[in-house]
């Protein structure tokens, strides 16, 4: 059964840079698709002490919410609502998607700034918790819109998973989406990378995407060639598949914290593969 969903972003905040760079992302998205935004913050411990640092109450976080609420609404004219509720980001961000029928998270992640510290192994936990998409983002939008998408392909039917998002979004923002394939040694895994490009590029063709094809290198790591990828195509959106239908908890890796923490600060779509039979936005 499909689970009912509204046209809801879901934006946590913890008040800081970051968390401001995720409401710019999330204002361009909510225009693009006429959706609202939700701002919400987990009151947990961390919040208690700077409360009482700062000799404030807990009505203060309501109404710093409502602050932003308001400038953002005065200023773009997209419906927001607040909420403020106690837990810890690691389950209060998934319950809450799910309270308010979220389509979208969108996130800021940051070092030691900040109230709540969303690094490393802590946000994959926060994005494992989710069965819903969230974009990951560490600095303000680029441009209007994500206009060069990179999703990467392997020989996996996992793989293909990402590309009903890549679509989605492309058709949206009339972004180009650059498809870069794995290198396979083994015949059999080069025959299946090959027919899911065919696949991928079959759906794109019929869709009127826009698109661009590369073959990994030989003799590379390919997380790095990934990186590096992205600053070749310019890339302001980076589609990331984070767990294994085959696997119960999130693949949490090296790899994986340097593409969703990379060093030129381009946004991550973390796509759960469990939600592969959630209805895509508008479609």
């Amino acid at each position: 059964m499909e689970p009912k969903t509204t046209n809801v972003i879901l934006v946590p905040s913890d008040f800081s840079e970051v968390a401001e760079y995720a409401i710019d992302h999330a204002i361009c998205i909510a225009k693009a698709l006429d959706l609202s935004i939700c701002l919400f913050h987990v009151i947990d411990k961390n919040t208690k002490a700077m409360l009482k640092k700062e000799n404030k109450g807990l009505e203060w976080i309501n109404t710093k919410l409502q602050s932003v609420a308001d400038e953002i609404k005065s200023k773009n004219n997209i419906e927001v609502s607040i909420l403020a509720k106690e837990g810890t980001i690691f389950t209060t961000i998934a319950e809450v998607a799910k309270e308010v029928a979220a389509r979208l998270v969108v996130m800021g992640t940051h070092g030691k700034i900040g109230v709540q510290h969303l690094v490393g192994s802590y946000a994959f936990k926060v994005i494992a918790s989710l069965n819903i998409p969230i974009i990951v983002v560490q600095q303000k939008m680029a441009n209007d819109g994500y206009k060069n998408i990179l999703i990467t392909l392997d020989s996996t039917q996992e793989s293909k998973q990402k590309v009903k998002w890549a679509e989605f979004i492309a058709k949206i923002f009339h972004s180009t989406v650059h498809i870069l394939t794995t290198k396979e040694s083994d015949e059999i895994l080069a025959h299946k990378v090959k027919g899911n490009l065919a696949q991928v590029k079959k759906m794109f063709d019929t869709n009127g995407i826009k698109y661009t094809e590369t073959l990994a290198k030989t003799g590379s790591g390919f997380t790095k060639q990934v990186l590096n990828f992205l600053n070749t195509v310019n890339a302001d959106l980076v589609l990331l598949l984070t767990t294994s239908d085959a696997l119960p908890a999130p693949i949490v890796g090296t790899k994986e914290e340097h593409v969703l923490f990379n060093a030129s600060k381009i946004p991550v779509m973390c796509i759960n593969s469990r939600d592969f039979n959630i209805k895509i936005i508008g479609m």
